[in-house]
């Protein structure tokens, strides 16, 4: 009788090792695969963040363009309302602001304070005046709190300079805008201003009323 023949335990362990480099060989396979497949993830990414930071680029440097256009059309802009306030707005002030009660006698443009002596510096772009009183109006194109504040300092600049040449006349503030905001409006007449705004093809002076009245300097 026959008995079946026993595998050789050297060939069993041979055949089992052989069998884990096997899988050991295909995990390998299948990471590198996964490692070539997150390789070219991170290459893909790269490129869309280059790509990302160019068009970020482009379009920095295109709002920096269209900024420099706009200060530009801005800047014409004051310029021509300047012309305008020449020609145009300061011969009618003198009409607005008789409605209002004040007789202007003499109007000044481009006045600049200037003295060393007693550390003054400032200008002014439109000089109203009579014997008792004087209007100082300041001009932008689209005035901001800033430029309202500014205003203050330059009246308090303008009254130190008139107290030192012994001028006892009163002095008031206007804003005049191409532009003007509403609550930038409010501010300019709590402070007191006259406000100077465009009106169809003239213009129209605001005057500070109710809760808030003229600031005398």
């Amino acid at each position: 009788m026959e008995t079946a023949q026993t595998v050789p335990e050297w060939k069993t362990t041979a055949a089992a090792i052989w069998a884990m480099m096997e899988e050991t060989d295909r995990q390998i396979k299948e990471t590198s695969r996964g490692l070539q497949e997150a390789k070219k993830l991170v290459e893909e990414t790269s490129r869309q963040v280059k790509e990302t930071g160019q068009y970020l680029e482009e379009s920095d440097r295109q709002m920096k363009e269209s900024g420099k256009r706009l200060d530009k059309q801005l800047g014409k802009l004051g310029n021509r309302f300047g012309e305008m306030v020449e020609y145009m707005i300061v011969p009618n002030l003198v009409e607005k602001f008789h409605d209002l009660g004040f007789e202007v006698e003499k109007t000044h443009r481009d006045v600049v304070i200037a003295s060393k002596t007693h550390n003054i510096f400032t200008e002014i772009d439109v000089f109203l005046e009579n014997g008792d009183k004087v209007i100082i109006v300041e001009i932008k194109t689209k005035p901001r709190i800033g430029d309202i504040d500014e205003h203050i300092e330059r009246m308090e600049k303008v009254r130190k300079d008139a107290d030192f040449h012994h001028d006892k006349r009163k002095y008031r503030g206007a804003i005049a805008g191409v532009v003007f905001g509403e609550s930038e409006k409010t501010y300019a007449l709590k402070k007191g201003f006259y406000v100077i705004e465009p009106s169809g093809e003239t213009f129209n002076i605001i005057e500070p009323k109710g809760s808030y009245h003229p600031h005398e300097w």
